[in-house]
């Protein structure tokens, strides 16, 4: 968590302007700006900044007139910048100048969907992974050859700087930068007053546009999603969940991929690295025992492939993210 000065609460703010959409903004609000005093720890204070003070037009016929201007912007603990105007424009000068001045000071930036943009335009993603909605990746990555941009996941932690997919993935990443001040026991606490879940992982694929599957492959690849996931223990095949589907294999496989995007053992694979999660966050049970109760055939193919999938190791996690972490 960025320090801040003893009695004063961690200031978020979030940049907003003319023209744009309120869903991020609403999400980045719900997250930082209500009082949680159910939580007991020291909440957020969120600043929302435009330009400048004057009311601003929203989509759908809303007026706002934002609090503060960026003087407050690039003062605050986390920057959040859910949107640019436009991903083909210039993005105001003022604007890069607040960013390069909050992230010289030591602020933690954020950005989401489009608003990777303007990171990009401070400097601030030169050299770094990062994301954004994968319909602007393409433009992105030409725009700005310097940054490695990847366009398949949810959202990119840099530790000072950190950049989100965008539309509803905003969720997954404000509840990611909760967890990361104060641990999962209130991560998940707000995750359940939002009615989400508390956690996908940031290396969770995007959701691109796919065909539909027709209804019948769909609940067959519902009953195979079902039967995986209470016998997750179990060593399971593309045999085993074919037939449990009604399919046979190659079909199976064709209908999985159009479904989900991606390979039924490869989605068994996530699904156990995330029914290892809460074991991890709950309790001291060792490394070993939580392989196998989620379907590992050792611990070091567990820590492997957590490694890949969770960008971090399974002591790590459990240090960082365990139950009434501060």
């Amino acid at each position: 968590m960025i320090e801040v000065a003893v009695g004063r609460r961690h200031r978020v703010a979030v940049l907003v302007f003319d023209g744009m959409a309120p869903f991020e903004l609403g999400a980045v609000v719900e997250v930082f700006g209500l009082p949680r005093p159910e939580l007991d720890v020291p909440w957020y204070e969120l600043q929302v900044c435009g330009l400048d003070r004057e009311p601003l037009r929203m989509v759908g016929g809303l007026t706002m007139t934002p609090d503060h201007g960026l003087e407050e912007f690039a003062a605050a603990d986390t920057v959040i910048v859910v949107a640019v105007p436009d991903v083909r424009g210039e993005v105001p000068a003022p604007v890069v100048d607040a960013l390069r001045t909050a992230h010289a000071r030591g602020a933690r930036v954020v950005s989401n969907c489009s608003g990777a943009f303007a990171l990009a335009a401070a400097g601030l993603l030169d050299g770094r992974s990062a994301t954004t909605h994968w319909l602007y990746a393409d433009l992105l990555r030409r725009r700005y050859p310097e940054i490695d941009v990847t366009p398949d996941v949810l959202y990119v932690d840099g530790d000072d700087v950190i950049t989100g997919a965008g539309s509803a993935a905003v969720l997954d990443l404000c509840l990611h930068l909760v967890r990361k001040d104060h641990g999962a026991r209130v991560a998940n606490a707000v995750a359940r007053r939002l009615v989400v879940p508390p956690h996908r992982d940031g290396g969770q694929a995007q959701f691109v546009a796919a065909a539909v599957p027709e209804p019948a492959a769909d609940d067959a690849i519902a009953r195979a999603m079902d039967h995986a996931l209470a016998n997750l223990t179990s060593p399971l095949t593309i045999a085993e969940l074919a037939r449990v589907a009604c399919l046979a294999p190659r079909t199976f496989i064709r209908h999985f991929n159009r479904q989900t995007g991606t390979s039924p053992l490869r989605w068994v694979l996530h699904q156990r690295i995330m029914a290892s999660l809460p074991h991890l966050e709950n309790g001291t049970t060792p490394v070993e025992k939580i392989a196998a109760a989620v379907g590992f055939d050792s611990p070091a193919t567990f820590r492997h492939h957590f490694t890949r999938i969770m960008c971090t190791s399974p002591s790590a996690y459990r240090n960082t993210f365990r139950t009434g972490a501060a």
